[in-house]
């Protein structure tokens, strides 16, 4: 057979008319132009847009509902997308409640009396106010926490009169009705020196009745310490023995009063040495009792209250000093107001704890 065509080339592959292997390559050439490369290493200058003359398969219809915004934030999220939004309402109400100033308590307290009795205007005269209750001198055993609690010395007898403390305060408390003028006192013979001394001593007075806790939470009432002239009422610290004189010691547990017939607040020192059993060796705390319960009674709430709530805040015209549970008051006065109902509560030494 004759060759017809010129040398070949090496691979090269002759295609002959009617040749079925030039047929074929007829046929892959075609394909080829319809179906695009079939190289996976080949580049295509429009990646979207396929190669160039090739028919784009048409976008079968949406039947879904394009996605909101707020429907791609949930998906995206999760249960974070619903906490978001609680946790800021939340945040938002802790603070209005912070600015109204805990739920309104200082409003309260402009207006009446949270729950502290019935106020006398005038306390003159020779009753002692606050003193233990009558007794036979068999109680004290049977109710532990009235007891002194062991701690630090203390004076156990003064000399039964009292030096004033120098300094005075600006007014605190808007003073609607009245302004109480105290002077800071010690009996003579107590040796304040253990407990910072004197001027320490007239600081926790001042601070105490300055706090928004305290009394001036009431608009009606303001305090203003002077040492010189007569106050309303002198707060004083003073030994165990003139307590007991001053207040009272039918039942033999350690107290302290308010004696109107004396014009004094009568801290006693013991106490203010020691504290009391209910306040668990918090003796700061049990300090600011002292001060707020009696200068409660100085200014005219003259009666004693019950635990009114289980498991709450003990009213700061609560016998503290004897326990927080009304069964063991009620055992040192059962003719008081205190019922033996089983409720105790915690210790608290402000008139106005949310003040």
């Amino acid at each position: 057979m004759t060759d017809r065509g010129g040398p070949r080339l090496r691979g090269e592959n002759p295609r002959v008319p009617g040749d079925r292997a030039h047929s074929d390559d007829t046929f892959s050439d075609e394909r080829e132009r319809r179906v695009g490369s079939h190289q996976p290493l080949r580049a295509q200058w429009d990646p979207i847009g396929g190669e160039s003359g090739r028919p784009r398969t048409p976008r079968p219809e949406r039947t879904a509902r394009k996605q909101s915004k707020l429907g791609r934030f949930v998906a995206m999220y999760g249960w974070r997308a619903y906490a978001i939004p609680i946790l800021l309402v939340v945040t938002v109400l802790v603070v209005v409640d912070a600015v109204r100033g805990g739920g309104g308590t200082s409003d309260q307290g402009a207006t009446a009396d949270p729950g502290f009795g019935t106020r006398s205007t005038g306390t003159d005269g020779t009753g002692v106010v606050g003193a233990p209750p009558k007794g036979d001198g068999a109680f004290a055993a049977s109710v532990p926490s009235a007891a002194l609690p062991d701690g630090g010395a203390f004076t156990a007898t003064g000399a039964g009169t009292w030096r004033v403390i120098g300094g005075a305060t600006p007014k605190t408390g808007e003073g609607k009705e009245q302004v109480f003028t105290y002077t800071v006192e010690v009996e003579d013979g107590v040796d304040t020196a253990g407990f910072g001394g004197d001027e320490s001593f007239g600081r926790m007075v001042d601070q105490t009745l300055a706090n928004p806790k305290s009394w001036t939470n009431d608009h009606r009432f303001a305090f203003e310490r002077i040492d010189k002239g007569e106050p309303s009422f002198r707060i004083s610290l003073t030994s165990q023995m003139t307590t007991r004189q001053a207040c009272g010691y039918d039942i033999p547990v350690d107290s302290s009063c308010y004696n109107p017939g004396i014009d004094r607040v009568v801290l006693n020192e013991a106490r203010w040495v020691r504290g009391a059993i209910a306040f668990q060796g918090d003796i700061g705390s049990y300090r600011q009792y002292q001060i707020n319960h009696e200068v409660g009674h100085a200014i005219g709430y003259q009666q004693h209250q019950p635990c009114e709530v289980d498991g709450g805040l003990a009213p700061v015209m609560m016998q503290q000093s004897f326990g927080i549970s009304n069964n063991d008051i009620a055992r040192l006065d059962p003719e008081g107001v205190v019922p033996m109902d089983g409720k105790t509560c915690r210790f608290n030494p402000w008139p106005y704890p949310r003040g």
